[in-house]
């Protein structure tokens, strides 16, 4: 148990030093994904343990860039429910707290913290990827197409979870990119997070 603590801290280290020395932001595209293939959230309420990842996720992000549609979800984390309890106020804290680009034509208004972004997508994320250090995380599939067909998105993370769903939006919203895995590992129970990179 005490090795895998301190793998973990080496990794974590190694990670703040690989983003001290990167000179562009790191785009990444991460989301729950069906063995066959599709995104629901609904379908994937997280246990506990995966939820505390995503919490130290959230943390861990320099900004977040969201379709409309993923946006319109994730406002739920705006307003403090009293229902909720210490996790989840920690992780809208951190989500409120991060600066958010929205990408959406339709949208007249965002929210706290955000950039409503209609036209010249491109040139908008361009910019962002030139700043210097932080990992920048891309939310909705159809975004995040769009912005593989621009070769912007530097990492693809799936959070493989043991269930088929049989319809819903595919993680990959139009034919998958070439892509080469870099590292499999397990998160939290039976989730597996497998990460790939541009071949």
């Amino acid at each position: 148990m005490a090795s895998r603590a301190g793998a973990r801290e080496a990794q974590a280290i190694l990670k703040n030093l690989e983003w001290r020395f990167c000179t562009m932001a790191k785009f990444v595209y991460a989301m729950n994904q069906s063995l066959d293939g599709y995104v629901d959230h609904i379908n994937f309420l997280p246990s506990p343990a995966l939820f505390r990842h995503f919490i130290e996720q959230t943390h861990g992000l320099a900004a977040s860039v969201y379709g409309r549609r993923m946006y319109e979800v994730m406002r739920y984390w705006d307003e403090d429910l009293t229902e909720w309890g210490a996790e989840e106020r920690d992780f809208a804290a951190a989500w409120r707290r991060q600066p958010k680009w929205v990408v959406s034509r339709s949208l007249k208004s965002v929210g706290p913290n955000a950039t409503l972004v209609g036209d010249d997508l491109e040139a908008v994320i361009g910019r962002l990827k030139a700043q210097p250090a932080g990992e920048i995380e891309v939310a909705g599939p159809d975004l995040a197409q769009s912005l593989t067909d621009l070769g912007l998105i530097d990492e693809y993370r799936l959070y493989l979870h043991p269930v088929v769903l049989g319809h819903g939006k595919p993680f990959f919203a139009g034919p998958r990119p070439p892509l080469r895995l870099v590292t499999s590992d397990r998160i939290a129970g039976d989730v597996m997070r497998l990460t790939y990179v541009p071949a």
